[in-house]
């Protein structure tokens, strides 16, 4: 498989870069109109809250990866994480095959040590938060019961995905996110 010419891949990584800024943006002002609100409403801003804090960390990870793929000499492996593809075997060679899903804490903890300045501290409080953040996101898209969730919760669990998006980018790029000194301040006013 040929990768997508140098330009187009760039644009491309622009492109999800402000979408997962903006998912972001949402997902924060999702949590504060779910402070604001007094009525019945107030849970579903928290489900469309932590949901899309989830999505937009994705989009970053998967614009980091995207970014990654222009590198040279990356391993088959290295491009089989980055592009989510498995590897098979086929006329005496290895190679990329289908879709195949990598879970999102793999991906992030790959990124960070193949292509960082130094491996993720996993022992800084916002990665405790980050798998709180998940398992109330799972508890969410995978609902055996209801997940009784609450303000503290949700706002505890988008600042971890914040403060985790920020810490990628120190050990990858050196530099923290751009969006990160906002806070959980949204610039969204809807």
């Amino acid at each position: 498989m040929k990768l997508q010419p140098l330009k187009r891949m760039r644009n491309k990584v622009t492109n999800i870069d402000s979408f997962a800024d903006r998912l972001f943006e949402e997902a924060k002002r999702f949590l504060e109109k779910g402070k604001e609100a007094t009525d019945d409403g107030q849970i579903a801003y928290l489900h469309a809250g932590i949901l899309l804090s989830f999505s937009a960390l994705e989009a970053h990870i998967n614009a980091i990866a995207d970014e990654q793929l222009l590198r040279d000499g990356l391993s088959l492996q290295d491009r089989s994480i980055l592009m989510e593809r498995d590897i098979k075997f086929k006329n005496g060679q290895f190679e990329l095959g289908d879709f195949k899903m990598y879970r999102l804490q793999d991906r992030i903890e790959f990124l960070c040590r193949r292509f960082g300045r130094t491996p993720l501290n996993k022992s800084d409080a916002y990665w405790s938060g980050f798998l709180e953040a998940t398992r109330l996101r799972n508890n969410l898209t995978h609902p055996k019961d209801d997940t009784g969730i609450n303000k503290r919760a949700v706002e505890l669990a988008i600042l971890s995905v914040l403060q985790l998006i920020n810490a990628v980018f120190i050990v990858i790029y050196g530099r923290p996110h751009p969006g990160f000194r906002r806070g959980l301040d949204s610039n969204m006013n809807f």
